[in-house]
């Protein structure tokens, strides 16, 4: 009971605190950290639940009573936790306090009973870990594709950061709004330099274990865009229109991910 009600103080909410480590199994501690620091903002924000392990999110406070502990064999056992969620005195909100029940899983490492999961939500990380390196996988894919064979048509600079914004996505083929552009840097200002749009539907195959593109059908420039763009994207042309027009979500999505590039190239 003690242990279980113990542990309970290392249950994630939006971080996963340093010293949690000593407290949780290697492998639980190792998922919980790929989920809150090793994966990309944009695609760990798509799947917010994942930050909501308990209660006590949003300035409410959790506060844990452990109603039972059942031991499942020498080395495992699992704990009915109530969470009791609460707004501080004074803060709007206070009268919509509620409980609700989980389960915390234990294991014992080295005659020492540690968290190996909660509320099941490991094997869910565990899939969207696998899904998230899939998609970085086909991410990689398609911005090495437009790197070496679109970014050489335009006027080089510094470096060059394309932009992917997916349409569509099947095993063998991904529609796309991409874009490529070249920067420079002055100080702490970047510039492009160039760049342009290149919308279209990409065939992926598989090749040692990777995605590759190995086909590009693009949109053509000029009066004849709209209606390759129909051709190409089909039932998906207008979400692509939806997309490709709205120039503030394309420059928040260039800003995301440019963001990406800078910080894992520094």
């Amino acid at each position: 009971m003690n242990r279980a009600e113990e542990l309970c103080q290392y249950i994630p909410d939006h971080t996963l605190l340093e010293r949690s480590k000593d407290y949780l199994t290697p492998d639980f501690y190792a998922i919980l950290d790929t989920m809150f620091y090793r994966l990309p903002e944009h695609e760990a924000m798509d799947h917010e639940w994942l930050y909501y392990f308990v209660t006590g999110n949003g300035g409410t406070i959790a506060n844990y009573e452990v109603t039972a502990v059942d031991q499942l064999d020498d080395d495992h056992a699992v704990a009915t936790i109530l969470v009791h969620e609460s707004w501080p005195e004074g803060v709007e909100g206070e009268d919509d306090n509620v409980d609700e029940m989980h389960l915390l899983y234990m294991e014992r490492v080295n005659g020492e009973w540690l968290m190996s999961d909660f509320d099941g939500h490991k094997a869910d990380c565990i899939r969207y870990i696998a899904n998230n390196r899939k998609e970085e996988a086909l991410r990689e894919a398609i911005r090495t594709y437009l790197l070496r064979e679109i970014a050489p048509q335009y006027r080089q600079a510094e470096f060059c950061v394309p932009t992917l914004m997916m349409v569509r996505e099947t095993d063998t083929e991904v529609w796309g709004d991409f874009w490529v552009f070249w920067y420079e840097q002055s100080g702490d200002t970047l510039r492009i330099v160039s760049g342009g749009n290149h919308s279209g539907r990409m065939t992926i195959e598989e090749q040692d274990g990777k995605p590759v593109v190995t086909a590009f059908e693009q949109t053509v420039d000029g009066a004849g865009n709209d209606a390759s763009a129909r051709r190409i994207f089909g039932s998906y042309y207008d979400i692509y229109m939806n997309m490709h027009s709205n120039e503030s979500v394309r420059e928040a999505v260039r800003a995301e991910q440019l963001g990406e590039y800078l910080r894992s190239h520094r």
